[in-house]
């Protein structure tokens, strides 16, 4: 049986894609991005499913930074869940919970509630949290103090906590991937797979004016569609970018071949990411199961 590595503590949106996935294996949770992409490195875990992206918020630049500078791990997997987050307090609080000092979450989610806690909290103070499942897990061991979390209905079953007001999200239709990373390139199989992508990525000639242009071409041509690009910083000096690219297409022995022996005849670097399936989750309500 494998093992699958995620950000945790238990009862965080990354272990519910886990599970979703995963059902039947064991998992095994990580304090941190990196750490849970280190455990796959060192072969503590056989993969990892870590965020990536939410509708929001934007892309979670922490992983990738480490899929790009850190490690060379293939993504074979990407799984969409919808983000349904909720005010979660202590039992002990139930009559008074309008009267809690601090609201304690991971930024991406006190921002997807900015709204809700501008009018029904406004004397509560923002206490940031490494995730949603530890924002409800420091609620649940200080039962004496007047704090709420925000978070999911899995962290308020497995920390044993009130859910007071549901779906406090400002916006609709809010989903995070979540990509999964392992460095054998198995392929997933579940009933939730919608299609396939190929990510890449590319760094663009200095000297070479219109570069980007002629990188969309080699793609457009071909009738590639691409889901999503995006810049970011090489970490070599200022208005140094590479860009990544998803592709929505399996990689095959013609196309995407095609594009990279073109990209790289312009003098582009082209580093290949991971091709794979990709999955969408259409309810957030998921059982807790034991490992």
């Amino acid at each position: 049986m494998k093992t699958i590595g995620f950000l945790g503590p238990a009862g965080s949106f990354t272990e519910m894609a886990t599970m979703s996935i995963f059902p039947k294996q064991i998992r095994k949770e990580f304090s941190t991005i990196p750490t849970c992409m280190e455990g796959v490195s060192s072969g503590e875990v056989d993969a990892a499913v870590v965020p990536l992206e939410n509708a929001i918020e934007g892309s979670v630049n922490l992983t990738l930074d480490y899929l790009i500078h850190k490690h060379q791990l293939p993504i074979v997997g990407e799984v969409s869940v919808p983000v349904e987050q909720h005010l979660l307090i202590h039992p002990n609080h139930l009559n008074d919970w309008k009267s809690v000092h601090s609201i304690y979450s991971h930024p991406h989610a006190i921002a997807q509630c900015h709204e809700f806690l501008r009018i029904a909290l406004p004397q509560g103070e923002v206490k940031y949290a490494n995730s949603t499942s530890a924002a409800a897990k420091f609620v649940m061991e200080n039962p004496n103090l007047k704090v709420a979390a925000i978070g999911n209905e899995l962290a308020a079953k497995t920390y044993n906590l009130s859910i007071i007001e549901k779906n406090i999200h400002d916006y609709e239709n809010n989903r995070t991937r979540f990509v999964i990373l392992s460095k054998k390139r198995e392929e997933i199989v579940t009933p939730y797979t919608l299609g396939h992508k190929t990510t890449l990525m590319i760094t663009l000639p200095s000297d070479y004016s219109g570069a980007l242009h002629q990188v969309l071409s080699a793609f457009s041509w071909r009738k590639l569609n691409l889901s999503k690009i995006e810049s970011r910083p090489m970490k070599t000096g200022l208005g140094n970018y590479f860009f990544v690219i998803d592709v929505e297409q399996k990689m095959d022995e013609i196309l995407i071949p095609g594009v990279i022996a073109e990209l790289e005849a312009l003098g582009c670097g082209v580093r290949v990411l991971g091709s794979y399936p990709f999955f969408t989750i259409s309810s957030a309500k998921v059982e807790k199961t034991t490992l």
